[in-house]
């Protein structure tokens, strides 16, 4: 079955999330039947924002039993990776613009029994993902400038999506997944998942609404929005 025929994953984004009630927050997600809990990572370098660190995704991982993926934007991912996997990450997601030996921390995170993850901000050509594809579980498309949630969708990326999906598959690599994160509702989430990504990363489009698994279930375009929705 072609990738833009398979089950899409939606990986809740917890930045988007009450931190004060995060307990219940995962619950509700996890009963909403998301796939995954991503966790944004920032050090108010790399992307003008401060989020967490790993004691917080130690925190999350005693909380749930879904994956998680840590999406590192941050400078140094090479010396902060094992700490993250070490916290109870199931994947690592590091920038390709990190001014990092990208090789050697794809190895080391690789060594750590850890899936492996490369994303990309929205400026950056597709050509530099190429070197790296045989290392990696997983690409992650930006479709905001990372550092806030709750921007909106750069329309550009719908046809980056479909232009890596159609050079993954015509090399033979079929199993690697496409994530994308940035300005994911039902009507965007209908494009990228037509142009063949696999995984939606979503925060406010779940933790903004008042019904979770409905939200769900609207990004994953298995119920339509009527006209009252307020997605």
């Amino acid at each position: 079955m072609p990738k833009r025929q398979q089950a899409v994953k939606i990986a809740a984004s917890l930045l988007a999330a009450d931190f004060r009630c995060l307990r219940q927050d995962i619950e509700a997600v996890e009963k909403a039947g998301v796939n995954l809990i991503h966790l944004d990572v920032m050090d108010g370098s790399f992307v003008p924002n401060i989020s967490f660190g790993p004691l917080v995704v130690k925190a999350v991982d005693q909380l749930t039993d879904l994956p998680l993926e840590a999406h590192l934007m941050i400078r140094r991912p090479d010396l902060f990776a094992e700490a993250f996997v070490r916290s109870g990450a199931d994947t690592i997601i590091i920038h390709y613009e990190a001014p990092v030996s990208l090789h050697s921390t794809l190895k080391l995170i690789r060594s750590l029994k850890c899936r492996v993850g490369m994303s990309v901000n929205p400026s950056t050509p597709l050509a530099v993902l190429e070197p790296f594809y045989g290392e990696l579980d997983q690409i992650l498309l930006m479709s905001v400038n990372p550092g806030f949630g709750g921007q909106k969708f750069i329309g550009s990326v719908a046809e980056k999506i479909k232009r890596l999906r159609d050079s993954l598959d015509h090399q033979g690599m079929e199993d690697l997944e496409i994530a994308v994160d940035g300005g994911i509702n039902p009507t965007t989430a209908k494009t990228v998942i037509e142009n063949g990504a696999r995984i939606l990363v979503a925060g406010s489009a779940i933790f903004n609404s008042p019904d979770y698994e409905q939200a769900v279930r609207f990004l994953r375009g298995t119920e339509k929005e009527g006209p009252c929705s307020r997605n």
